[in-house]
């Protein structure tokens, strides 16, 4: 586990928030093709910091198709880049 809602060590309220924000992006972006990825991801969210379900889901994601994917990291990264600009207006 290595990225995003799967890093070891993450604030509980934390990782559910993206896991929340993955299952999201995955439900937009990949529609029906992603439902077995954003099932895997809802149980992850809900059992906590369970290894297992972290694990399945992350495994789970791995298996969804490359564009999918790409387009799914590439707004989670930008989603959560740390480097976010706060405009005020």
């Amino acid at each position: 586990m290595t990225w995003g809602p799967f890093l070891p060590g993450l604030d509980p309220a934390e990782r559910k928030a993206r896991l929340r924000s993955l299952r999201a992006l995955v439900k937009v972006m990949s529609g029906s093709r992603g439902a077995d990825v954003e099932f895997a991801i809802l149980r992850a969210e809900i059992s906590g910091d369970d290894a297992d379900m972290l694990g399945e889901a992350e495994a789970t994601f791995g298996r969804l198709g490359a564009i999918d994917q790409r387009r799914v990291l590439a707004s989670f990264a930008s989603l959560h880049s740390p480097n976010l600009k706060v405009i005020h207006g």
